[in-house]
């Protein structure tokens, strides 16, 4: 820690020395112990380390940016001719400019150090219930990596912060046979600081691997139809991304945002608030990359459009606040719908877990296929269904919403309900 910080220090002074009229440093350095396993067997123990610097300095008003990974002073020098560089070709733009001046901080979160034997003793656990429950399931890949980062932040306004964020990341992935029958693959990922609970009760893995052995057998749907979405935690996001993204700097910046203009109006069903808690997740963090202390914020409160997502740049460029959090980290309050009565509220639709699909357009048209997925139909879940293309539009989805589960799961890195959105085309 005291070596990053003096390496972050020496490089915010050669920085200005070289004649930056502003100019900031984030240097973040990890530790990363990993242990993984392969079909079923634990196959690789693993310690690395790495470190990142981020540079940025403007100049007459033109910004540039350079990123190094060797914290050497040779290196260092390069870089900041390079950034010199970069920054004296760029075009001058009035937004450019680095936070101002904070009350300096320090933050910590998080074990202190890993437990290879509880780290172990988790990963050997998942795999056996895997065996055990399940026994057509094949865990293809499982990994337990715990990760020490400290990060160090200084800028020439006198900005100096210094976090550490210890966390334990889990990752999986795997798939069913039944003779020469396969199941699509299926994973997932979750954070935890502490190992306090078995794998497999954590997020909505159980539940996965279960569902894996179900769509070994797998039926089309009995033609197309204007039905609803069950969405599943494990790809909610993908349906509030278009929102996200709308509501950040390049969308508002160019004009091209539905969003634009539309702060305190309703943007998606009443049952639908959102929040982004980088403070309050495992997964999170306390500075943003723009140089403030991070701030959980809520961006729809009862399907009110309440923050905008835009850095410092974004917010000097429209004129619009800056949002107290740099993003991600979120959190869909729960709604009081049963699960089971959502399911049988649905004449036609489909469960979806997961979700590949393109880029929506800029009003939010989209389409794709849904993966790992169910036919519901008056009221039951059917079948799992064979690859199958859904589409409509993303704003609209969001207004259509008719209820949100009262069960959440907790991914470490968001905290999602079961969402029930109408209007959805399935073909």
């Amino acid at each position: 820690m005291s070596t990053s910080r003096t390496f972050a220090e020496k490089s915010l002074g050669t920085l200005r020395r070289k004649g930056f009229d502003a100019a900031q440093v984030h240097l973040v350095a990890s530790e990363r112990h990993e242990l993984e396993a392969e079909f079923g067997r634990p196959s690789l123990l693993r310690t690395s380390h790495n470190a990142t610097l981020d540079l940025a300095g403007i100049t007459d008003g033109k910004r540039g940016a350079v990123t190094l990974n060797r914290l050497t002073d040779e290196a260092l020098d390069e870089a900041v001719e390079e950034l010199w560089a970069v920054a004296s070709s760029a075009p001058a733009d009035p937004a450019n400019a680095i936070a101002p001046a904070q009350p300096a901080n320090t933050f910590s979160r998080g074990p202190e150090a890993p437990d290879p034997d509880l780290m172990y003793e988790r990963l050997a656990g998942l795999l056996d219930h895997a065996a055990r429950a399940y026994p057509t399931l094949t865990v293809r890949q499982a990994t337990i990596e715990f990760v020490a980062a400290t990060e160090t932040f200084l800028n020439s306004n006198g900005v100096d912060f210094t976090a550490r964020r210890n966390r334990h990341t889990v990752q999986s992935m795997f798939s069913a046979r039944e003779g020469e029958r396969v199941s699509s693959f299926n994973y997932t990922a979750f954070t935890r600081e502490t190992l306090d609970e078995p794998l497999e009760r954590c997020a909505t893995l159980n539940a996965l691997m279960r569902q894996a052995t179900e769509q070994v057998h797998t039926e089309r749907i009995p033609g197309k139809f204007t039905g609803d979405l069950l969405i599943t935690p494990d790809c909610l996001v993908d349906f509030l991304s278009f929102l996200l993204q709308s509501v950040s700097d390049g969308p508002l910046i160019a004009g091209t945002s539905v969003y634009k203009g539309k702060l305190g109006e309703f943007v998606a069903a009443p049952a639908v608030s959102l929040h982004s808690c980088p403070r309050a997740l495992p997964s999170g963090y306390f500075v943003t990359n723009d140089g403030f202390e991070a701030q959980d914020a809520t961006i729809l409160q009862g399907g009110r459009l309440t923050s905008y997502l835009l850095d410092l740049y974004g917010a000097n460029k429209t004129g619009f606040a800056r949002a107290a959090t740099g993003g991600g980290c979120w959190v869909v309050d729960p709604g009081s719908a049963d699960l089971e009565a959502m399911v049988s509220g649905i004449d036609r639709g489909i469960l979806i877990t997961r979700f590949s699909g393109g880029r929506p357009n800029d009003r939010g048209d989209f389409s794709g296929i849904a993966k790992n997925s169910y036919y519901i139909e008056n009221g039951k879940v059917r079948y799992p269904v064979s690859e199958t293309m859904i589409s409509g539009n993303l704003a609209a989805l969001l207004e259509n919403v008719q209820s949100v589960s009262a069960e959440r799961a907790d991914f470490g890195s968001r905290i999602l309900p079961w969402v029930h959105a109408s209007g959805i085309v399935v073909s």
